[in-house]
């Protein structure tokens, strides 16, 4: 099997201007990819390849790339979620927006219909840093969501959208990387989830066959969802089918209760995970997602993204990729 290569990339913001430190932080580490989304708000569909290359040009001045475009959804989608009057409309929206990344040369896309999801509690743990915990059992005493949807519903809706957006992105060169309902776990806050296993994955993958319909592979999540993370991530690998990665850990079970690691004091063998990417062929970005809060930064307001603990995880990563011949940038 052919060697793959991982893109370095961090969640920065929609402009450099916006966090300048992480921006400086980053280039010193060498990290010169840029995980971000575009701003569409109040523009015509006619404007939209205008405001990505805008957007792109901005941060290539600072010496950085987009290789990606990280979104629940890159334009409204509520009526599409819901197979509501109006998803027609929104469908053009989504339709522009691929075509635009294609144009402006933005390879790759991460997206999920679901609702999103939170965390139940803040909790102590390596030499007191904070992380975030889900107890599945204490959001069941959380409010329902204000319209749940049958997983009949939401698949449904989500095959609507995936025959007609395909097709697309193959035509605009961009691939479409599905994101794990987070917390993976069906029913949520009395409302159905439909991206919480393996299985389902194999099924969106079968609802249009494509390479450019994919998986983003957020290790974090496919791990609560009690799957072989391993093996799982070889398969999908191999098909070609993990366009994005997000390297994370996770202590435990969405059915239960999981909590955040560091990466390097999780049950994962993080490095088995890179050797089987990059033996499978992966090439692509490639980002440390949510790490404990380290130091004096405040948990409530980086909710998993400090940027001591981004330090950690980028420099145990490169590590990690080092010590076994990984090709990055």
């Amino acid at each position: 099997m052919r060697q793959g290569s991982f893109k370095l990339s961090m969640t920065l913001g929609q402009s450099p201007s916006d966090y300048p430190e992480r921006v400086r932080i980053c280039k010193e580490m060498g990290v010169t990819a840029c995980v971000t989304a575009p701003n569409l708000n109040g523009i015509g569909r006619d404007q939209y390849a205008a405001a990505m290359q805008k957007q792109k040009d901005e941060w290539a001045d600072v010496g950085f790339t987009l290789p990606v475009y990280e979104t629940m959804t890159i334009v409204s989608g509520q009526h599409i979620r819901r197979g509501t009057p109006g998803r027609e409309e929104e469908l053009l929206n989504y339709i522009a927006a691929i075509e635009a990344m294609g144009k402006v040369g933005i390879p790759v896309l991460c997206y999920n219909l679901g609702e999103g999801g939170s965390r139940t509690d803040w909790v102590p743990t390596r030499g007191g840093a904070i992380s975030s915990q889900f107890d599945y059992a204490a959001s069941n005493t959380e409010p329902p969501l204000d319209q749940p949807q049958t997983a009949e519903e939401l698949w449904d809706n989500l095959t609507w959208l995936l025959e007609r957006v395909v097709p697309v992105a193959e035509k605009a060169n961009v691939r479409m990387g599905y994101h794990p309902n987070d917390p993976p776990i069906s029913p949520y806050r009395g409302s159905a989830q439909i991206m919480v296993s393996i299985e389902a994955y194999r099924r969106l993958l079968n609802i249009a066959p494509s390479p450019n319909n994919g998986i983003t592979f957020c290790q974090g999540n496919f791990k609560a969802m009690g799957a072989d993370i391993y093996s799982a991530a070889r398969e999908f690998t191999e098909q070609g089918k993990v366009h994005f990665i997000h390297y994370r850990d996770v202590e435990g079970t969405a059915g239960t209760r999981f909590t955040e690691t560091f990466h390097d004091d999780g049950p994962t063998d993080m490095a088995r995970m890179l050797e089987i990417y990059a033996r499978a062929g992966f090439e692509g970005p490639i980002r440390p997602d949510h790490s404990p809060t380290m130091g004096n930064e405040d948990a409530e307001t980086t909710r998993g993204y400090g940027m001591q603990g981004k330090i950690f995880a980028f420099g145990y990563m490169i590590g990690m990729m080092q010590a076994q011949n990984l090709t990055y940038e």
